[in-house]
């Protein structure tokens, strides 16, 4: 019950009732009697859109994305080469698994972290988190619709079908307006999340699989990438939505791919990125707040990373890995003397000078190339290193 008590899934329980009770409640005013086909056709819809939608909020909060199973390494132990180590889960990382900071596991076929549904989104609640996302904005449709037709008949004296007029309070008006704001603010918002979800889902990519691919095309190399998972349209809608292929470990991938193409060139990316990047100082303390007015000024505060990744708490002495920037602001990892400790965050870059920087960057601006990502140890070292 943890992850229903929880800012996310609250507040999204809280609109979904909100709005639907209002609805049924001034469509049961004018739509008299409920049994009449006219209003069957309105109100039967509607409760199922309602019923698909928390539903699916509930599977997809309670099923969870699915996790690697802990120690998990492949059958062939010469594949090893080709995957990533999880020091925290102690196990590889199977193809198209990340380790999600938040959760603090590894999940399969990781997409993102959703406060909405506190949890993940990935391969066993994914099919589950798009139809809560599609029945959601149908629904808010469906609302806006039935809750105008409320008003308009109330502000024009329009009777239902027993002669009867429909009389709203102050109360009540707030309640339509309201309602109707919500909706289209659920329109518009998780609108735009459906839009992502409808592409990655008919091209069978996850989100950071998507920036893992535009890296790999970014990359010098001899012929392009081929992203090994795309089947094509109808497959990759099948193998999402209705009959997977997969077990979460081992996935069908194109002709002249192999299971390891992906975690390959992830590897490869980490080299690089590694290789690009820069061993900095902390000369000043950072307390770790995400809006450090008194102790790092106003420009630090309105320039701050737009994301909810974590913030660096540091002292004086300390030493950080840096491999991505933002205005004013680093991203890295705190060296440690626990290989198991993968402490990364953001911090203001006034609080840090440069040891160490790679041949091929600028040690006057500081500047890299690269962005956080929500993936966790998805940038962390290799075993071996």
């Amino acid at each position: 019950m943890s992850r229903i008590f929880h800012w996310g899934p609250l507040i999204a329980i809280s609109i979904i009732k909100f709005v639907s009770l209002t609805t049924l409640y001034y469509f049961g005013k004018w739509s008299i009697p409920l049994w009449d086909l006219k209003s069957l056709l309105n109100l039967c819809p509607y409760c199922f859109l309602i019923f698909t939608t928390l539903y699916n909020l509930f599977i997809a909060i309670f099923n969870g994305p699915g996790y690697v199973p802990k120690n998990w390494r492949p059958a062939n132990a010469e594949d090893e080469q080709f995957l990533q180590y999880c020091y925290r889960c102690e196990s590889f990382k199977a193809p198209r698994s990340h380790h999600c900071s938040k959760c603090n596991r590894c999940i399969l076929k990781m997409d993102h972290h959703c406060p909405w549904i506190n949890n993940c989104c990935g391969y066993r609640n994914q099919k589950n988190f798009f139809y809560f996302l599609l029945s959601a904005v149908i629904g808010s449709i469906h609302s806006s619709i039935l809750l105008a037709i409320s008003l308009y008949r109330a502000i024009y004296f329009i009777p239902n079908v027993n002669n009867k007029y429909i009389y709203i309070t102050v109360q009540g008006l707030f309640c339509i307006l309201l309602s109707v704001g919500l909706c289209i603010g659920v329109i518009i918002a998780v609108g735009g999340l459906l839009f992502i979800q409808t592409r990655i889902l008919i091209r069978n990519r996850t989100t950071i699989e998507d920036w893992i691919l535009t890296k790999a095309n970014s990359r010098k190399r001899e012929t392009s990438f081929v992203f090994p998972y795309n089947l094509g349209l109808l497959d990759n809608i099948k193998e999402v939505l209705f009959k997977p292929l997969s077990d979460g470990i081992v996935w069908p991938v194109k002709n002249g791919c192999n299971q390891y193409t992906l975690t390959h060139e992830q590897i490869l990316q980490k080299k690089e990125k590694l290789n690009n990047s820069t061993l900095v100082r902390i000369v000043s303390p950072y307390n770790g707040r995400f809006f450090p007015l008194f102790s790092q000024g106003i420009r630090v505060c309105l320039s701050f990373p737009i994301n909810d990744d974590p913030r660096l708490q540091l002292e004086v002495g300390e030493e950080v890995l840096v491999t991505h920037w933002n205005k004013r602001w680093l991203y890295g990892q705190k060296i440690t003397k626990n290989p198991k400790e993968r402490i990364k965050g953001w911090f203001p870059e006034k609080c840090a000078v440069v040891l160490i920087m790679s041949n091929s960057m600028d040690t006057k601006e500081c500047r890299f190339d690269d962005r956080s990502d929500n993936s966790g140890d998805y940038n962390d070292h290799e075993k071996k290193e």
